[in-house]
């Protein structure tokens, strides 16, 4: 897909070769979003404790070795190699933090600590389970091989080595990571803002009563829930109903003071189309119908400097697209090295109906069975029925290329786990 502006493509979608509005891939639609995608500039100075989950904005290189200085790996004793050692004296013992300050010689030993210093002219580490202690000297029961037990300097990290690169974003073992090098503060992205909020008179806010033709708004709620895996400021604007001013003054607010706006609704064929005509006239949006179930309407686009992306208003659908185009857009524009998405081939045990020339993210169970992986969809595949979200452990991917599957198929699944 050649590259070309969203203004070109919002006033003749016609402008691009391969491309059709309403009979786009998923990996079209991907692509398309991925090249209008550029991450944020602005940068703060984070203590370690408060950068869980930010995005590196530089490198971070080794200032020293880690260790620091040879060490041992367990409780033993500190020798000097010998292939001939059984009988050796005690002169002394070393402790992590208090290391032995003399020299050991031929048929000495040092009594050592995990983690202490290896003492001047030793070279290898006995451990203490391999001795019998003979009062002030020790019997080595079996010889060990030269420099065993023993972790040299920069065996973990080399300094001038870069340890975490920019782009990373930081996990939990990371800060023991950076403690371990002194570093206190690191220079990370500031994060995305993302406004969210669903339209439509039939819905109401959790907490309110029901009436006739109403049903509450559960899409902020999983919306919100996906916003906060991603480590983005998030800002709920409730449900605005479907009246032209409103919409259009909650509409631009958003895009004024935030990177990013997402809404529920409003975006299928048929829908109220009050929507649609404000993007039409403060944006530049594309509403796709994509090759895909469910999730097949999305928009995308921008509204001023925000990016936008309108989700379709069924619950199901409103998390796959999410799932599968918004989250990485975000981790884009966060600044974070996105990698694909894992996917696994296991044992489909139950048939699947599907028609080709589309693209399905089918919920799924997997389990093992006599060591072996296998997935068994959900019976209740329908575009409204959250619960097969929550009963779900991954998504069945059956490319635009299967059809129907027989027990035994091997598919293409994508684990919740990590994303979701």
């Amino acid at each position: 897909m050649t590259k070309t502006t969203l203004n070109q493509l919002a006033a003749n979608p016609s402008c691009m070769d391969d491309y059709d509005l309403n009979a786009i891939s998923v990996q079209q639609a991907r692509t398309f979003i991925q090249q209008f995608l550029n991450p944020v500039v602005e940068t703060e100075l984070l203590a370690i404790r408060e950068s869980l989950g930010r995005i590196l904005a530089e490198d971070i290189v080794s200032p020293n070795n880690v260790p620091n200085h040879n060490n041992s790996a367990m409780d033993g004793f500190a020798i000097k190699y010998s292939e001939s050692v059984k009988l050796i004296k005690v002169i002394g013992t070393a402790f992590a933090g208090r290391p032995f300050e003399g020299e050991v010689k031929a048929s000495e030993c040092v009594k050592i600590m995990t983690g202490a210093v290896i003492p001047k002219g030793a070279d290898t580490v006995v451990m203490q389970e391999k001795t019998v202690n003979k009062g002030e000297y020790i019997n080595v029961l079996e010889a060990p091989k030269e420099g065993s037990n023993v972790r040299s300097a920069g065996e973990d990290l080399k300094s001038g080595e870069t340890v975490l690169s920019k782009g990373h974003q930081l996990q939990a073992a990371d800060l023991g990571l950076l403690a371990s090098l002194g570093v206190a503060k690191v220079l990370v992205n500031r994060q995305l803002k993302v406004a969210f909020f669903s339209t439509g008179d039939e819905l109401v806010s959790v907490g309110k009563p029901l009436e006739q033709g109403q049903i509450y708004d559960s899409n902020r709620y999983t919306i919100y829930g996906m916003l906060s895996q991603l480590n983005v400021h998030i800002s709920d604007l409730g449900v605005v109903p479907d009246q032209p001013d409103l919409l259009e003054k909650t509409l631009l607010d958003a895009a004024n003071h935030h990177d990013v706006v997402i809404t529920s609704g409003g975006v299928s064929v048929g829908e109220a189309d009050y929507m649609k005509a404000l993007l039409g006239k403060h944006g530049q949006v594309l509403f796709w119908k994509i090759n895909m179930k469910p999730g097949r309407p999305l928009a995308y686009g921008k509204v001023g400097h925000a990016h936008y992306f309108g989700l379709p208003g069924n619950p199901v659908s409103a998390m796959v697209t999410f799932y599968q185009f918004v989250r990485q857009a975000l981790l884009l524009l966060m600044g974070k090295t996105v990698k694909p998405t894992p996917m696994f081939v296991v044992e489909c045990t139950e048939s699947i109906k599907k028609a080709k020339g589309r693209t399905e993210f089918q919920r799924g169970i997997l389990f093992e069975e006599s060591g072996i992986w296998k997935v068994k969809p959900l019976s209740s595949q329908g575009s409204g029925i959250l619960s097969s979200m929550s009963k779900a452990n991954c998504f069945i991917v059956l490319d635009e290329t299967n059809g129907d599957c027989a027990p035994g198929t091997q598919v293409n699944i994508q684990p919740f786990e990590g994303v979701i």
